[in-house]
């Protein structure tokens, strides 16, 4: 007989593995266990090899204007990457044979660090899966616009492409239908490839892994093409050239690049959230994240190879931050002057390998979502699963709307720097997890473990994804530390009040809407505050006024009301429980 944790206020209590695994198992409301080792693995491929190989690695490569590029020195930029998710791959190895029930990270926090812990980890992974896909969508758009171009279709920028890109680009304002006088400037494209593609994941996960593994064998074979293309048709004496100066920018140049390519390698973690739809979990999913990763960092470390060998640093550096957004058609174009058609291949491989990279991080966050209402810290309308798809089909829709919406008006460079700091944020708590679970339960039976002990690999994988975050911009980390503050709000206005490991006062409540208030205000101060400038910067520019010192301002007064509403809760609760 599985136990709960019995109820108690800390904010870091913790759920038994049993209860997580017996809640998976009931017959009511469950998914559907239809995915085998090999599918695992296609889901982890079609989850990593996508946007990142065919968009970020020209901005890595040339750098821009908050960071130096790695130049040839982006095959070590993608050995680097490899090795950090490689360690983290371990670990959440372990925990997915341990701990097979949908959620990922949040699930696997919620056994180790607690709840509150549990709650910022699962508040995070929306920047992993829903803004990691907006970036997704908006380079799917990209390509699926040049590769109709190539078709002789042509589809106006106004309709795929957001506002502020459009500012930057002369004519397409201009060309805008407008409404009331106001220029229409909406990424049509990238919202209709989220709508498709919700409607596929709302079908069936059976119908999802089939489509997904046709895609990602297609993907792999025009990344092939790719590399083969350009090695028939320039000569190798001209790519050796093109590897002087290796690092162009030193050492900072070089990990710089590896935290843009990070990118790249999100995905294998998001195999984790099919675990109650696959038939043996604990088996297959470290197939699975393993098997998916080492594949993915083979086809990634030769495409880069490829693409260094032809595009010389300093005409990187010149190309506008749209060519660099199409790295290897702008390749082609460069090294094989007259190739349209090898280029609209190309495109045609990109908009697949998006397509895939949009399925399987679709399939995830709604699962995550799915988790949190099932614990009680989301609504429970987010747990229903449809009668005949055995889907969790409520938050499988409302990912879509939100995701597609976004990409709409989104730009591409800000969501992949917040996707890249949320994930590595996530990964931390992963790593930590695993001393902390093998201390407290260590007898628990571990079908497969962390090679070299409970603190080598790690601590080693938290410390390199600290370090791969130091290397993002200030403005990631602002809008992060803002994000996981939105979270809390949202926490204190229901999650605290409603899980299901806590009988609360209803006296607590309105306090910890106070609370959320307060923190919402914080939040707000974060994203006014000048980015750009460091932490005692932004109190600086604070004294002279301005924005800058609304930004200050409504951060400490949130905080402070946020505190004192905490405060009272917790005086409530402490009260209640004496009598």
């Amino acid at each position: 007989m599985c136990r709960m944790t019995a109820p108690r206020p800390g904010l870091f209590r913790t759920k038994s593995l049993d209860a997580l695994v017996a809640e998976s198992e009931r017959t009511e409301g469950h998914l559907r266990r239809a995915l085998g080792a090999w599918n695992v693995v296609l889901l982890g491929v079609g989850a990593i090899v996508g946007a990142g190989i065919f968009a970020t690695i020209g901005t890595a490569a040339a750098g821009d204007a908050h960071r130096p590029g790695a130049g040839p020195s982006l095959v070590l930029s993608f050995v680097i990457t490899a090795f950090v998710c490689g360690l983290t791959a371990l670990c959440y190895a372990e925990m997915a044979s341990m701990v097979p029930v949908a959620g990922s990270a949040y699930t696997y926090a919620y056994a180790t660090l607690g709840e509150l812990v549990a709650w910022i980890i699962g508040w995070d992974l929306i920047i992993e899966y829903a803004v990691g896909n907006v970036a997704v969508a908006i380079s799917w758009a990209n390509y699926a616009r040049t590769f109709l171009e190539e078709l002789g279709i042509h589809v106006p920028l106004w309709a795929a492409t957001d506002y502020r890109t459009a500012l930057k680009i002369p004519g397409i304002l201009e060309d805008a239908p407008r409404l009331l006088g106001i220029p229409i400037v909406f990424n049509f494209l990238a919202f209709a490839i989220v709508a498709a593609v919700t409607v596929i994941l709302v079908w069936g996960i059976r119908e999802s892994a089939a489509f997904n593994a046709v895609m990602v064998m297609v993907k792999i074979v025009v990344l092939l093409f790719f590399c083969g293309f350009l090695f028939s048709n320039v000569p190798l004496s001209e790519m050796a050239k093109n590897w002087t100066p290796f690092q162009p920018n030193g050492w900072s140049g070089t990990l710089a690049g590896a935290a843009i390519v990070f990118f790249a390698y999100i995905g294998f973690d998001a195999v984790s959230t099919v675990a109650e739809e696959t038939r043996n979990p604990r088996r297959d999913l470290p197939i699975g994240i393993l098997g998916s990763l080492t594949l993915s960092t083979v086809l990634y470390v030769l495409v880069a190879a490829v693409f260094i060998s032809v595009m010389p640093y300093p005409v990187l550096r010149q190309q506008l931050a749209t060519q660099q957004a199409e790295p290897l058609t702008m390749a082609i174009n460069h090294a094989v002057p007259g190739a349209g058609w090898a280029s609209a291949l190309v495109a045609l491989g990109s908009v697949i390998a998006h397509t895939a990279v949009l399925l399987v991080f679709q399939l995830g966050q709604p699962r995550i979502f799915f988790a949190m209402a099932r614990d009680g810290l989301l609504p429970p309308v987010f747990a229903r699963v449809h009668p005949r798809f055995r889907t969790p089909h409520v938050t499988t829709i409302v990912t879509g709307l939100l995701v597609g919406g976004v990409a709409g008006i989104a730009n591409i460079e800000e969501m992949v720097d917040l996707t890249n700091i949320g994930t590595l944020f996530a990964f931390v708590l992963v790593c930590l997890a695993i001393p902390v679970l093998r201390r407290r339960d260590p007898g628990r039976e571990r079908p497969f473990r962390v090679p070299g002990g409970p603190y080598l690999v790690p601590l080693l994988g938290a410390s390199a994804c600290v370090m791969l975050m130091a290397y993002l911009p200030p403005l990631s980390w602002w809008r992060f530390v803002g994000w996981l503050t939105l979270g809390l709000a949202v926490y204190c206005a229901w999650g605290w009040m409603h899980s299901k490991l806590r009988d609360a006062p209803r006296g607590a409540a309105a306090p910890l809407r106070l609370a959320a208030l307060g923190f919402v205000a914080a939040a707000v101060g974060m994203f006014l505050m000048p980015h750009d400038a460091g932490f005692l910067g932004v109190f600086a520019r604070a004294a002279r006024g301005g924005g800058a010192a609304w930004g200050v301002g409504l951060l400490v007064i949130g905080l402070a009301v946020a505190a004192a509403g905490i405060a009272l809760a917790r005086g409530r609760v402490a009260r209640a429980e004496r009598g």
